[in-house]
């Protein structure tokens, strides 16, 4: 599969000067537009229009020091004015383009992204595939910023000022027998899912109908891949890295594509202070 993500790189390298087209791009990776971005993020290391943004300015800052004018560049490479090109140009190389044509200036390039594929045999990842019906996350929402490694400082402080008692109210509202009692969920992610967006985070639970005076949020009956994590380390870690693995190593070797909705983490085991553990983390997902 992973040729087919490189055809879809050089496809973009040969649009940069003109109309990208991501339904094209699923077309080539045989997924969808939404599967495409995610995937792409974690194994670029960086969202799809990021990218695409940091290869324009690397070709633009070449014309520029070419001699093209400001103007010329920004048209070419889709800037609604000069200032508009302008300002990404400084946003990125730290510098205006008449003083990067100064002798000495030091400018930045986003290289071309290729993936490869690497055999290292430490372990294999263990999920499976699950079907839940139709049912309801009941509990309490925050809409937070996206971390993506280390601990979410907002997501500490949302569990913090909890009222003393909420996860056993919400035991008792939990009547989906195929998923565990306390859930951690996150959902309504901004399109790009870059480090620092915001999305909706839930302690909640699984039920099958809404309840007043909680959060709620009604799941369509869905298809599910569950991956499986434990640590004897840093738990917190390993549940962090399992997200990783999951976009960067399954879903491109394996025939499903990841769909819009939550994904659910939840932690079957761990120790007092969190050193170690096991967890699960649900997604939801189509064949491709």
């Amino acid at each position: 599969m992973l040729e087919k993500w490189n055809a879809a790189l050089e496809y973009i390298e040969d649009n940069l000067d003109g109309a990208i087209d991501p339904a094209t791009l699923a077309r080539i990776t045989l997924s969808s537009e939404y599967h495409f971005r995610r995937v792409f993020s974690a194994l670029a290391g960086m969202s799809f229009s990021q990218y695409v943004r940091n290869r324009r300015m690397t070709l633009a800052t070449a014309d520029i020091l070419d001699g093209a004018g400001v103007l010329e560049v920004a048209v070419k490479y889709g800037y609604s004015s000069g200032d508009a090109f302008s300002r990404a140009f400084r946003q990125m190389n730290g510098m205006t383009p008449s003083q990067a044509r100064r002798p000495g200036a030091v400018l930045r390039s986003q290289q071309t992204v290729s993936f490869h594929l690497t055999i290292g045999g430490q372990h294999t990842m263990r999920y499976r595939i699950a079907d839940l019906p139709e049912f309801s996350i009941v509990g309490r929402k925050t809409r937070i910023p996206l971390k993506y490694q280390g601990e979410n400082l907002a997501m500490t402080e949302f569990h913090r000022n909890l009222p003393s008692g909420t996860g056993e109210q919400l035991r008792m509202l939990a009547d989906v027998r195929e998923l565990p009692e306390i859930l951690f969920v996150s959902a309504g992610f901004e399109a790009e899912r870059e480090d620092g967006s915001l999305f909706d985070y839930y302690l909640a639970v699984a039920a099958s109908h809404d309840h007043d005076d909680w959060d709620n949020l009604r799941v369509p009956a869905s298809k599910w891949v569950v991956f499986e994590a434990s640590s004897q380390g840093n738990l917190t870690d390993a549940l962090q890295q399992l997200w990783a693995d999951a976009f960067s190593e399954w879903f491109p070797s394996n025939p499903y594509q990841v769909v819009p909705g939550p994904e659910l983490l939840t932690i079957t085991e761990k120790s007092e202070d969190w050193s170690s553990g096991k967890g699960e983390l649900w997604i939801p997902v189509e064949r491709r």
